[in-house]
This record gives structure tokens, C-alpha cells and sequence, in this order.
């Protein structure tokens, strides 16, 4: 049976059990990360964590242990698996307290760590690209949400989410109130034209991808490729060479069609194709952790 780290334990998962009271499960106060695990290399550890840290501030939640003391539980976690492979879940929520919303009769967070197999999409379709719709329900505004904040409250994506499997695709793309395009229910967004690359930019809404920065600071220059960051109206990506999207679950996968509208060929474009055998070889060779 595999282990979870519950706040400096490693116990079965059956029995790694919360309260009903913590305020996690009641109001969706918390922060989490997603991370992945290559060859025994957690990548960008480093960057989850500061970012991590950084939700948790901005709730002004306080940690339970350092991201010293979560890096190594984390590996402990992973060897207690043996896994050399893997997603990580690591979670921080509020803890039991009231009923109220008061978050400071809170009196002790939880600390999660999970471990486990993720297959976000079907391989066939990192071959062929993915087909996506364009929800309805736009993003949560910078004022009322700031999405630097990776919190346990994902109704708005999940929300999008449901309007995606409804109309029988995976993800959809979100846009902000201005009509910006921003990111998809859980990855982000980029467009390729003319040869070069886009993405938009934090200012239009979208969650600060330690996978998107990673295209950005060395898979996309590693072949010689600038990303531009740009914000852009819908009818900008419709019309785009190719649109690929990123996440820690995700990695990089190519879309071929977006509502009606097919992108290039309909299929995985050449660069999206270059960039994900970059971003492969780089993981696999030494999947960096900071």
C-alpha cells in the first residue's frame, strides 16, 4: 500500500485522514503545488517550493515545516514509494477550526505530500494534438483572485472544466473579463506564428507556470527561439501557426483545433514537435531541480 507524508508521518494511505473541520475541505483554504519527478530528479523543486512558500504568505497561512524539511520529506516520500518517477501532490491547508470563515481558529495547518502515476491526457494525442473549446465562463479578475495564488479553490477551472467535457474535449481555453485570452482550466497557453512564440503575459490573468518559464528560460532558447510575452485576443490564437499548452502534468502538447476552427495542418506543428523532443532530452538527460 503506498505512503503519504501527513504532517511528519509517513502512514498508509488509507489512513492518511483530515478532519471534516479543516478549513481545506470546507472553504477551499489552502495552497498546493503539483510537481513531477524524472529519474529519480524532482524537477524544479526548488521553484515549486518558493512558489509554494509564496501562496501560502499571500493566504497568510504559516507553515508547519521549511522547504528544507518539505524537500527532504518529499524525497523520503518518494523512496518510501519507490518511485523514481512520479507526480507529487504537495498540499497546505488551513487545518480544522470553526465553521466560521475566520481562518485564525486554525490553530494547526496540515501538511500533505501524495505521490503517484499521472496520465493528464491519452499519448495518442501528444501525436496527434488535442482538440479544445473556448469556455464560456471567463477567468476569475487579478482584483478578486490573484492566480500567483495556486489555492485549493479551483471552482473556476473546474467550472470550465465541466464545459470542456461537455462538449467532448479535455480543455478549454479561458479568457479574462477584457476578452484577453489567459490560460486554459489547467495549463498555459502558447502561439506560435510566423515562426515565432507567444504566450501571455501574468498581467492577463494566468497562473505563473514553473513549466511555461521553463519553455521560456531554456527548452525555446535551447533552440534558438525567443517567447514573446503578448496578450492576445481569441481571433489571434485562431489564427496562429500552432498552439501548444504547458503544465507540470500536461508537459507540452500540441492543440489541432479549437472549437471549429482547426490550427495549421490540424495536427502537432513542426515546432511544438522540436520543442517537446528539447524538453524531453532535457529531463531525461538531468531533469534540473531549481
Amino acid at each position: 500500500m503506498s505512503k503519504i507524508w501527513l504532517n511528519g508521518d509517513l502512514v498508509d494511505k488509507d489512513n492518511a485522514v483530515v478532519s471534516v473541520f479543516d478549513h481545506g475541505l470546507l472553504y477551499g483554504d489552502g495552497c498546493f503545488e503539483g510537481i513531477r519527478a524524472y529519474n529519480g530528479r524532482v524537477f524544479k523543486l526548488a521553484s515549486h517550493l518558493r512558489r509554494m512558500f509564496q501562496s501560502a504568505q499571500k493566504i497568510r497561512l504559516t507553515p508547519t515545516y521549511t522547504p528544507e524539511q518539505i524537500d527532504a520529506a518529499i524525497r523520503d516520500t518518494l523512496e518510501a514509494n519507490g518511485q523514481t518517477d512520479a507526480y507529487i501532490r504537495l498540499i497546505f491547508t488551513r487545518g480544522a477550526g470553526t465553521l466560521g470563515l475566520h481562518p485564525f481558529r486554525c490553530p494547526a495547518p496540515n501538511t500533505i505530500i501524495i505521490t503517484a502515476d499521472i496520465q493528464l491526457y491519452p499519448p495518442e494525442l501528444y501525436e496527434q494534438g488535442m482538440k479544445v473549446i473556448v469556455a464560456k465562463r471567463p477567468r476569475v479578475p487579478i482584483a478578486c483572485l490573484d492566480p500567483a495564488i495556486k489555492s485549493l479553490n479551483y471552482l473556476n477551472n473546474i467550472l470550465a472544466k465541466i464545459e470542456a467535457i461537455d462538449a467532448d474535449v479535455l480543455e478549454a481555453i479561458m479568457l479574462n473579463v477584457e476578452g484577453d485570452v489567459a490560460e486554459c482550466t489547467g495549463d498555459n497557453i502558447f502561439v506560435v506564428r510566423d515562426g515565432q512564440i507567444f504566450t501571455p503575459p501574468k498581467s492577463s490573468g494566468i497562473l505563473h507556470g514553473i513549466t511555461r518559464q521553463f519553455v521560456m528560460d531554456t527548452v525555446a532558447p535551447n533552440l534558438g527561439y525567443v517567447v514573446n510575452e503578448k496578450s492576445m485576443k481569441l481571433d489571434e490564437v485562431l489564427k496562429a501557426d500552432e498552439v501548444f499548452l504547458t503544465g507540470t502534468a500536461a508537459e507540452i502538447i500540441g492543440v489541432s483545433q479549437i472549437d471549429e476552427h482547426v490550427i495549421g495542418e490540424g495536427n502537432v506543428g513542426p515546432i511544438t514537435r522540436l520543442l517537446n523532443k528539447e524538453f524531453r532530452r532535457v529531463i531525461t538527460d538531468d531533469a534540473p531541480e531549481d
